[in-house]
């Protein structure tokens, strides 16, 4: 991601947060489609990771609307709440890819089939590469204060 957008940084990490989050929550679905036979106790955590990640979404979404409305002229507390938001967001991907991790280590109907193993390691590098995204930005922001 670049940083010429100055002050817009933020607003362009929840760009991708937006786009990244409704990823996820779509590759819950894509993991529970692609192995019918996944193990109860992942399809239940798959699920609620998906409302998890359409949860914080719907928080993308309000912090959006609350830089538009603002026109960007945002409250320092305002700035801080979103960084934090942008943290969780951060921390529920790393999270999101250890269950991935789980899965493709424990899942025998995973270990069986010769396209899930695929499908799920490019879903953990989807992830990994929002984490890079949210991180740096984070980090800038840390030091533009």
């Amino acid at each position: 991601m670049q940083f010429y957008y100055g002050e817009r940084t933020l607003a362009r990490a929840l760009d991708e947060a937006e786009f990244w989050k409704r990823q996820e929550a779509e590759h819950t679905v894509v993991i529970r489609q692609i192995v019918p036979n996944l193990e109860p106790r992942f399809v239940i955590q798959l699920q609620q990771y998906e409302l998890s990640f359409n949860q914080a979404k719907g928080m993308v979404t309000k912090y959006i609307e609350t830089l538009v409305r603002t026109r960007g002229n945002i409250s320092r507390s305002m700035q801080q709440q979103i960084q934090e938001f942008l943290q969780k967001a951060l921390e529920q991907s790393r999270q999101f890819i250890q269950l991935l991790d789980q899965i493709l280590a424990e899942s025998n109907p995973v270990r069986n089939s010769s396209v899930a193993p695929v499908v799920i390691n490019h879903i953990r590098r989807e992830s990994e590469y929002f984490i890079g995204i949210a991180q740096a930005v984070l980090d800038y922001s840390n030091r533009s204060r």
